[in-house]
Parts: C-alpha cells; structure tokens; sequence
C-alpha cells in the first residue's frame, strides 16, 4: 500500500531545485536583500498577472490584508472601529486583520454548498456603520463578486478581497486581485503559489492606496529616516520575491493540473455517505483545497488514514467560537458551526500521479459504517 502524504513539500518544490538556485545565487551576488529589483520585478509581473495596476510585496498574508484597512484609515476613507463584514467562515487571518487595524469585524453566514459570502448573506447583517466587506475566495474559488460588486456600489461600502487561497482563479476573464477596491495575498509555503517562507501581497489598481500601503509597510516611511506615518516593518525580501518570480511562471499549468485533478475526483467519487464541492465553473476555481464533507468526518478520516491516505481539516473551530473573539461575537452561525464539523480535505496538487488519484478515489469510495 502507498502512502500519499497531503502535501508533501520537498516533492512539490523538487521541480524548481535548479530555478532556486540560480534566484538565490543572483540574489546572494547582488548584495541586496530588501526591496530590490527582484522585488520590483514580481510586484510588477504579479499586478500584471492578476489585471491590476499595483502590487507591494509584504511580510505576509494576514499582514497584506491589515495593510490595506490601516491605509484606508490613514486615507480617510475608514476610521477607527468602523465594521466590516467577513464570513463566518474563513481562517481566522481574516477576522484578526480587521482588528489589527482597529475596526471591528462583522461575521455574515457563508453558503453551504460552497462556504463563501454571498449577497444575501451581507445584506443579513448590514447596517449603517458597515463600511466595507471583505469576501475570502475559500479553498481556491472566487466569491459571488459581480453581485457583491453591485451592493458594493449601491451601498457605497469598500470591497476587499482575501485572494490568499485564490492565484490565478479566473472568471469571464477577470483574475483575483481585480474584483474588488484590493486584494491580499498569502504567498505561504502550501499556497498554490507559495514562497519559501512567510510572504504576501497587496494588489490594487488604486495608485493612492498602494503607495500608502507601501509607505506603512516601511515604518510609515517613503524616503529613508523621514516618517509620515505610523508605519511597521512589513516588506517581501529579495530571495522570496525571487523565488515567486520563478513559479509565477509555472502557476497557470500547475493551476490546470489541480483542475483536472479535482474534475477526476468530482467524476469519480461516488459515496452516499460524502457530499463532494459544488462547483458549476471548473475554470473558476483553482482548487488550493478540495474538501469533501461528511457528518462521518472522524470515521472517514480515520479510515483514509489505514489506506495510507494523509487528510487535513479546514477549520475545525469556526472564528466565532475561538477564545480570541470570544467577548466579541455571541451570534450563532449554525451552517459555519456545520462545515467547521464535516469538512475533510483529500490530497490535491500539481505533483499527484494519476496512480495515486486513483487510490484516493478508491479510497473514498470504500468507506462504509459497516
């Protein structure tokens, strides 16, 4: 029996071994380290990759989406303890960067069959303090953001995107990162584009926001030893932008790859006992995640694992329920609380051969109460 590790790292980067080491030699020659020109390289190629006029390159993803509220505040669009709506559902990323700059998050319930926030949703917990709406593209797939766009305009609130799980995911020719008023990226190491190491960025077509991103991201700084903001350190180093720069180029194919992966899995797994993902558009979604559900989880986890099959849960304990939050939000989300108690994830990246999906499938497909 083989054993399929979830997602086994040193495997996945092997195909980059000789692109890593000719980026970290050129770096480790240039004797520059921060915000460079391979740094200035990505953040352009990854706007442009994403259809937008701006990227800043951060520490990382939850520091990218704290990043565009404290800007705002310093641009005068939010203030201090303003709310702002995110889904009951997400990583808990998402809820400490609104209170990381200050505001106050807002959780709307996520739909069932595809955990995002929708339109309905936002407008179940809308009121007037409500001035923006983060929508998190969860396990790879975009938000409803035509009709979030829409009750953005008609209620005049800032809409974010948390695109931390969402590279290159695609819909009637528009990217993420180029929905809503910014979008924040994780490049963490599991991402579908992932650094080699903790990084994220800033994408925007907002020039103003973006170069005041930029300038609280260095100590509130744009010219050395000059601080016009209350800024922070939170910049993406030389070796990491060099290394992103050399997967962007492979990020559509491998994209693809996880496609037709999740597109067998969605074929071929037939359990009653599992509730595969609801997608309509494959193209849309590029699967960082592919989650199964069952009110069976421990059972069924517990069986993959005696068929060598390694699984991860995706989120065990929804945001509200964390001791974190726990003076904060006293609502119940039944649904979150639901799929916070059913959701499993099956191995799913670019480097699976189609021996081991075959196992997996075989593999789920075996599960039994009996």
């Amino acid at each position: 029996m083989q054993k399929i590790p979830y997602y086994p790292l040193d495997r996945i980067n092997a195909v980059y071994s000789d692109a890593f080491t000719t980026a970290f030699s050129s770096v480790l020659q240039s004797g520059w380290f921060i915000r460079g020109k391979e740094n200035l390289a990505f953040e352009q190629n990854f706007a442009s990759f994403c259809g937008a006029k701006h990227c800043v390159g951060v520490g990382n993803g939850l520091e990218a989406l704290s990043l565009i509220l404290k800007a705002y505040i310093a641009l005068g669009v939010l203030k201090k303890n303003d709310k702002v709506i995110v889904p009951a559902t997400t990583f808990v990323a998402t809820w400490l960067a609104v209170r990381a700059a200050g505001l106050e998050p807002l959780p709307a319930e996520v739909s069932e069959s595809d955990s995002l926030l929708t339109r309905e949703g936002v407008l179940s917990v809308w009121n007037s303090e409500v001035k923006a709406v983060i929508a998190v593209h969860l396990y790879g797939k975009l938000a409803p953001m035509e009709s979030l766009e829409q009750l953005a305009k008609e209620k005049g609130f800032l809409l974010i995107e948390d695109a931390a799980q969402a590279h290159g995911a695609i819909r009637n020719g528009r990217k993420a990162g180029s929905f809503g008023n910014a979008a924040a990226f994780s490049f963490y190491p599991t991402k579908n584009l992932g650094a080699l190491g903790d990084a994220g960025a800033v994408v925007t077509s907002d020039s103003e926001l973006a170069e005041c991103v930029k300038k609280i991201a260095n100590y509130g700084s744009s010219k050395k030893y000059i601080h016009e903001l209350e800024g922070e350190n939170s910049r993406l180093d030389e070796v990491q932008a060099a290394i992103l720069s050399k997967k962007l180029t492979r990020l559509e194919c491998d994209n693809k790859r996880r496609i037709e992966i999740a597109n067998t899995y969605l074929q071929k797994i037939k359990n009653p006992l599992i509730r595969l993902p609801k997608y309509e558009f494959l193209g849309e979604h590029v699967f960082h995640i592919f989650a199964i559900h069952s009110p069976y989880r421990e059972a069924l986890q517990k069986h993959l694992e005696r068929l060598g099959i390694e699984t991860l849960i995706h989120y065990p304990i929804p945001p509200h329920h964390q001791g974190a939050f726990r003076n904060l939000i006293q609502a119940p989300f039944p649904i979150s609380e639901k799929l916070s108690q059913e959701t499993l994830s099956i191995p799913l990246h670019p480097q699976l051969e189609d021996s081991e999906i075959s196992q997996i499938i075989e593999a789920v497909n075996s599960f039994s109460l009996t």
